[in-house]
């Protein structure tokens, strides 16, 4: 359906010849500013690689991805920032609407996949995609086990009363991945439908955190049964030996498109290009399999996980990112889910 291919030797080759390029000595000077909306451990690891790369200094901050438009669209009038890496596309292509992004076309655009080119050109090369991931269910089978629950199959399973205080998932206001969800299930619901699922389900929700990445490892932990989140982020949990089990909705599910973004009126211009470049190679986006992170890079010559979610078995809506991405819509869903369901009792 993406155009996503298995890593193969020819790829290793280009891949190998890549990250000696990067890893080469680096006489550039210079810094660059870095809101970073992926795991902290990639942040790390990319930072890390970009400097010894190119002696360029990076101050790397961690936020989740409404956290950072936020502060984007706060700092509009004296930028703090220079680049935004990661996250859902929606809020990245708010803040191009909103002119806060510049456009930027990188050289290395020919060697994405067809889905990453498209999500570049729909937002006039003001982003650009580094990453896909399906948005699913994850469970704590011990903690199912132990309460004696079963095991979720599909959405419509989330509002069996037995789930009560059971299952968390992120504020869509906060969070990148939660947002995907509400707008998964205006899309494959409808909106009057939809929005009767989320106060159904509102009354089985432990917590509504900041950040999307929070109910993943509070499954792992048994803190919850069952978080709601992007499928690769719970294997990633289930690859370090954490009793999680995933599962893609039966009905169809959504699926972000991580973006990558060059911050407008930025201090460092010429250097978050370079970081965006960066993000868009092969070598920056192997740090996903080396950390055993499963989505599927934009880069045809990245490294695909042999444990990364296989598409092709999962049911996807035609999930409509421009229209759910622009200002007015994303405002509207979320304002009308704050008012309409996250202020009733539960």
């Amino acid at each position: 359906m993406f155009g996503i291919r298995q890593f193969h030797p020819v790829s290793a080759a280009i891949v190998g010849l890549a990250y000696i390029a990067l890893a080469a000595p680096a006489a550039a000077q210079g810094q660059v500013t870095v809101y970073c909306s992926i795991l902290e451990e990639q942040c790390r690891e990319g930072a890390a690689m970009f400097e010894k790369s190119t002696g360029i200094k990076v101050a790397m901050v961690r936020k989740s991805t409404g956290e950072v438009y936020a502060q984007v669209k706060a700092e509009a009038s004296n930028p703090r920032g220079d680049v935004w890496w990661g996250g859902p596309g929606e809020p990245h292509l708010q803040a191009a609407d909103e002119g806060l992004l510049d456009d930027y076309r990188s050289p290395r655009f020919t060697e994405l996949h067809e889905w990453a080119q498209r999500h570049a050109e729909q937002s006039k090369f003001r982003t650009s995609g580094i990453y896909l991931g399906a948005l699913g269910v994850g469970y704590n089978t011990e903690v199912l086990k132990k309460k004696n629950l079963p095991e979720p199959k599909c959405w419509a399973d989330l509002l069996d009363a037995k789930y009560a205080d059971e299952i968390q998932i992120a504020d869509p206001s906060s969070s990148g991945t939660a947002y995907v969800f509400l707008a998964t299930t205006v899309q494959r619901l409808g909106e009057e439908k939809g929005f009767d699922y989320l106060k159904a389900l509102h009354k089985n929700i432990n917590q509504y955190t900041k950040s999307g990445i929070a109910p993943v490892k509070a499954t792992a932990l048994g803190e919850t049964a069952i978080g709601i989140a992007f499928i690769h982020d719970m294997l990633t949990q289930q690859l370090q030996g954490a009793p999680i089990k995933t599962v893609a909705p039966c009905e169809g599910t959504g699926y972000e498109t991580g973006s990558v973004s060059v911050i407008k009126g930025g201090k460092n211009p010429e250097a978050a290009r370079r970081f965006v470049d960066f993000t868009l190679s092969p070598a920056a986006q192997d740090i996903n399999a080396k950390l055993k992170i499963n989505s599927i890079p934009s880069n045809k010559n990245a490294q695909l996980s042999p444990d990364a979610p296989k598409f092709a078995e999962i049911k996807l809506i035609d999930y409509d990112t421009p229209r759910w991405g622009s200002p007015a819509e994303r405002s509207r869903l979320l304002k009308k889910f704050d008012t309409d369901v996250k202020a009733l009792p539960r």
